[in-house]
This record gives C-alpha cells, structure tokens and sequence, in this order.
C-alpha cells in the first residue's frame, strides 16, 4: 500500500479540521471548567454536576445527532453548486433544531423526578435537581445554534463555529467564576452558579453565530426568502430521515457512557465522581477525532456530490489513518500521565475530603488506564460513522451502534462493575468492548459500500 496517497491529504484535512476541533474543544472545556470549579467544593457535588449532566447528555445527543443530517445536505449541494437547495436544508433544518430544542427542554423538565428513583445518593440527587432546571433550557439556544453550525460546516466555513465557542467559553468560565464561589458582589451559589453560567454562554454562542453568518457577503443568498413559504415539506422530510437514525446512533453511544454514570453512581459517590474526572479527559481527546469526523462528513459529501468515488475512498481512508494516529498519541498520554491528571478536578489540601478525594484520584487513575486502551477503537468508530453520513447511509450505522453499545458493551459493564470486584473499572472495560465492536462493523460497512459504489460507478461508464 502506498501511504504517500493518504498521507498527502493530511493537510487539507487538518486544515478543514482544527476549527471543528477546536471549537468542540471548546464545548467540552465547558463542562471540565464546570466539573474542575465545582469539585474545589467537594467531591458530592461534582458527583451531582455528574448525574445532572448525564440527563443532558442524553438530550444533547438526540439533538446534535439529529442536526448533523443538515452537513451532507448542505454539502451535497455546495459540490453541485445549488444554492437553492442549500437554502432550503439551512432554512428547514432551523426550524426543526427549534423545535426539537424546546421537545428536549420539556422531556428533561418532566423526566426529572426519575433520578430519585435510580439508586443515586439522596445527597446528590438533592444538590442535582436545582442544576438540571437550569442547564436543561440552555437546551434551546445550543439545538439552534448547531443548525447554524451544521449549515456552516457544509459550506467548509467551520470557523465561525469555534469563534462562537472561545467568546462561550470566556463567559462561562467569568460567570462561573464569580457565582460559584460568590466572589466580589455576587452570591455564592455553588453548583447553581455553573448552571447559569452554561446557560448564558450558550445564547451568547448562538447570538454570535447568527451576526457573523448575517454579516458575510457569502451566506447573503441564504437568509433571503426566510419566511413560512419557504418550508418544504420534501426538505422536512430529507432532514428527518437523515436525522432521526443519525440522533439515534449519537444517542446509543452517549447512552452508553451514560449509562457508566449511573453504574458507578450505584457502586459509590466516589466511583461516580472518578467516572466524570475519567470520562472529561476522555472527551476532551475524543474531540479531535469527533473533528475529523465532521472533516469526513464534508469531504465525502462534496465527493457525492461530485459522483467520484475513488477519490472519496482515499479521502476517507487518509482521515481515518490520521484520526488512528493521534489516538495512539493521547493513549500514550493517557498511560504515562495517569496518576497526574485526575489531580487538578480535587482540592487535595481540603483535610475533611482528603481521603475520599485520595479514593477518587486512585480510581480515576485507574479508569484512565482503560481509556487509552479504547481512545483508538473510539475514534475510529467516529470518523467512520462521519463518513458513512457523508454518503447519507445513517440506517444500516444505526442498528450496528445499537448492538455494539447496548448488545455487547453495556452488559458486560453491568456484569464486571456491579457483580465483580473490579467495579468501575469493570464498568469502563465494558465502554472498551462496545467501542471496539462499534468500530470494526462500522468499518466493515464503509469498506463494503464504498466498494460497491466505485463497481457501480465504473459499469455505468463514469
């Protein structure tokens, strides 16, 4: 095999790449800046930022699942240069975000009472229920402004996004700041502080994504004509296809690391709380690969849209050799630095925490053993599922995450971490088996597929 055809399109890759990344950074670096202000309180609320966060978690997958379907679209069209038909996928895609933003506000608002019933602390469960108020209305702006983004993205402009992210990022991590710990003026209100400031940093992300796409001469043609006429209902119903199998393989996924929160909530706060100080830092490198994902979406779908089957093979290849290299990167991180990292989420110095904070870190450390044994097979699953909706081929993915997470992954969590003494680390060797399912049947898929399209294409004289 000659990697120099692979290898040369690294750059261009990157280069579409590293605002995504960043930008997704910078959705994560919101809930570690939350997780590291609130666990220098103690280690039960950053246990309660956990739970209350796994609710939202599952509601944010469905959401930005379902709005990825507008990328390839847009994508398809941007290849085919149709602005007509890009509009339609921005205009329609909109509304439906909305829509879908305030559903999974009121599903969160109503389902609350559900946490009482899980097995969690009665202490955490008491100190989650004022922040999951809060942070599930920040539901609505974030829903909406992923349409922008998605949208944006399709276009190959993916900057704008991350600037909306840093300027979020700054305002959560000053309201944080001062109402957490009541500095200055303001009262001290803890865990409810965190909330408003992810609130509040969200509607001014998406009030800034709105003002610069309105801004740039380039997106004109598409906030024209925006009115209820506009909406189609062949559109409406591309989205939803695309989106509704999307939403649902985002959503088994995030079930299933959800699904560790509440496993190791039910082993001991102090395993719940490792879990979260784990899985922040593992989301944080998972993001890199979560960008070149939303890379290969773009690229394949302009590829489709161009019917050159060959060349998106070898795109798709090249990113998913990238993405596979910088794992194996941050799984050595992971391994040489795992008794450090766990070290800033926990006042060390705080006497009356000392040893169930010196618990957490042990634990933590241990499940960051884990994780860079499954960062590979974790975004290697990513990117090419990115791909596969690059091709539009969502359903086949679907089923396939379903039995990898749920079939495989998640029973063998249930079985090694509450039914064997290795608990949450039994709990995160199941993650490890589920992702690992997930990326070679995925895998299997694409290589099928896009084989199969390269015969067709040929047959047909093209």
């Amino acid at each position: 095999m000659n990697l120099s055809i692979y290898t040369k399109e690294f750059g261009y890759n990157l280069k579409l790449a590293y605002p995504i990344i960043i930008g997704m950074l910078g959705h994560t670096v919101v809930g570690i800046v939350d997780n590291a202000m609130v666990g220098q309180i103690g280690p039960k609320e950053l246990a309660a930022v956990s739970l209350g966060n796994s609710f939202i978690f599952i509601a944010m997958s469905l959401g930005i699942g379902f709005s990825t379907a507008i990328t390839p679209i847009v994508a398809e069209a941007d290849g085919e240069n149709s602005i007509e038909k890009g509009r339609s996928a921005f205009h329609n895609g909109l509304l439906l975000c909305t829509v879908l933003g305030l559903l999974l506000f009121l599903l969160i608002f109503f389902a609350k009472p559900i946490i009482s019933y899980m097995g969690q602390s009665e202490e955490v469960v008491n100190l989650a229920s004022p922040y999951l108020d809060i942070v599930a209305f920040s539901l609505v702006p974030l829903i909406m402004f992923q349409a922008y983004k998605q949208f944006a993205d399709g276009k190959s402009e993916t900057k704008y996004s991350m600037w909306a992210t840093i300027l979020g990022n700054i305002v959560n991590v000053v309201i944080n700041y001062f109402l957490i710990f009541g500095i200055w003026i303001f009262p001290e209100m803890g865990i409810v502080g965190a909330a408003i400031g992810t609130i509040t940093s969200r509607i001014v992300m998406l009030l800034f994504m709105h003002y610069v796409m309105v801004k740039k001469p380039k997106f004109h043609p598409y906030f024209e004509k925006f009115s209820w006429e506009e909406i189609s209902k062949n559109t409406i119903t591309k989205i939803v296809n695309l989106g509704t199998p999307s939403a649902l393989q985002m959503f088994f996924e995030v079930a299933l690391f959800t699904g560790a929160i509440w496993l190791c909530g039910m082993i001991s706060a102090s395993s719940q709380a490792a879990n979260q100080i784990a899985l922040s830092l593992a989301s944080l490198t998972f993001m890199f690969a979560m960008g070149l994902s939303v890379t290969a979406m773009i690229r394949i779908g302009n590829q489709k849209g161009l019917q050159d089957y060959k060349k998106l093979r070898i795109v798709a290849l090249s990113i998913f050799l990238l993405a596979t290299l910088l794992e194996i990167v941050f799984a050595v991180l992971f391994i040489l630095f795992h008794k450090v990292l766990p070290l800033p989420f926990l006042d060390m110095d705080q006497t009356i925490h000392l040893v169930q904070n010196q618990e957490v870190v042990w634990i933590a450390s241990q499940l960051l053993l884990v994780a860079a044994l499954f960062q590979i097979s974790d975004g290697l699953q990513v990117v090419v599922l990115g791909a596969l909706r690059g091709l539009q081929d969502v359903k086949i993915p679907m089923y396939i995450t379903f039995i990898a997470y749920w079939i495989v992954g998640f029973p063998i969590s249930i079985y090694l971490g509450l039914y064997t003494d290795l608990k949450a680390i039994g709990v995160w060797l199941g993650l490890l088996a589920g992702l690992t399912a997930a990326a070679l049947f995925l895998f299997y898929r694409f290589n099928r597929l896009t084989k199969k399209l390269i015969i067709e294409n040929y047959t047909n004289g093209n």
